[in-house]
């Protein structure tokens, strides 16, 4: 009796791992740690009622990994999440109902106050994305940042 749920267990999780390797992302893909990597570091923190990124506007070449350092100084925990523009917004609609939810994604993490992170990015589309806070009321107090990849 045992040896069928064995099986059955076998091929679920066989299935599973195809489709995780496939994961895809707008903003290009995960990087590799052990490669050279550029290394940008964005702060995270609040200021006179509003919250934002330093620097909130970064630029790359097409094919250039980058080496996150995020760092939260802040008395709050906030996020980082690397996508378009829409997927960000339909993501922070998500988290108004879900407010609880934390990231720890190849393109996003979730930092608690005094807290640090590393992402390592592979930029490999062209075009226009944004890193933001999806915290409920983050990212319209200002959290909000800008990807051009050239």
């Amino acid at each position: 009796m045992k040896l069928p749920t064995v099986i059955l267990l076998l091929s679920t999780a066989t299935l599973a791992a195809p489709a995780l390797a496939h994961e895809s992302f707008s903003a290009g893909e995960p990087g590799n740690p052990k490669r050279p990597a550029k290394t940008v570091q964005i702060t995270m923190q609040e200021s006179d009622g509003k919250m934002l990124f330093s620097p909130d506007k970064i630029e790359v070449r097409q094919g250039e990994q980058i080496h996150f350092v995020l760092s939260n100084p802040g008395e709050l925990p906030h996020e980082f999440i690397l996508a378009s523009a829409k997927e960000n917004l339909e993501h922070a609609a998500m988290m108004q109902h879900h407010p609880g939810m934390e990231h720890n994604d190849p393109n996003g993490k979730r930092l608690q106050p005094k807290g640090t992170a590393d992402i390592f990015w592979r930029f490999s589309k062209k075009g226009e994305f944004e890193f933001a806070c999806l915290i409920p009321g983050h990212r319209e107090a200002g959290m909000l940042g800008k990807v051009t990849v050239k």
